[in-house]
């Protein structure tokens, strides 16, 4: 479970209950900082990357699709994410595809994972694919 904060796509935070873990995120412009309470904390600057994604949290993928309209038919759009693990904060750089298919749906996929994301008219995940799904 996920609750965030969102006051803009720059600037927002959020708590993630997990089996075993708490994770508190917070991001602020390029910088992201994670939490896992009582285990270990990190910071990390998005440099060369085009966005952030830390596992499980729908706010992340909601990021390059606002940003580059992708609620609507057009070609895929390629991206070089900083992906943080949970619950063992390791920063990876992950290649992340996002096809527009229409309908606000968009289909999301890294390495051999696929998935089909649906989006609100906020442009927030609304559900994702057997995954994720917003409560309201």
């Amino acid at each position: 479970m996920e609750i965030a904060h969102i006051d803009s796509l720059e600037h927002a935070r959020g708590t993630q209950l997990g089996l075993g873990y708490e994770l508190r995120w917070k991001l602020n412009g390029a910088t992201l900082s994670a939490e896992v309470v009582g285990q270990r904390s990190i910071e990390v600057e998005l440099e060369d990357a085009d966005f952030f994604d830390v596992f499980a949290s729908p706010f992340f993928n909601s990021l390059p699709v606002a940003r580059d309209g992708l609620l609507e038919q057009g070609p895929p759009r390629d991206y070089t994410m900083k992906f943080v693990t949970v619950p063992e904060l390791e920063v990876v750089l992950s290649a992340q595809r996002y096809e527009p298919r229409g309908d606000r749906v968009v289909r999301y996929s890294s390495g051999d994972f696929s998935a089909d994301i649906r989006f609100g008219t906020d442009r927030l995940v609304a559900t994702y694919d057997g995954f994720l799904e917003r409560l309201f």
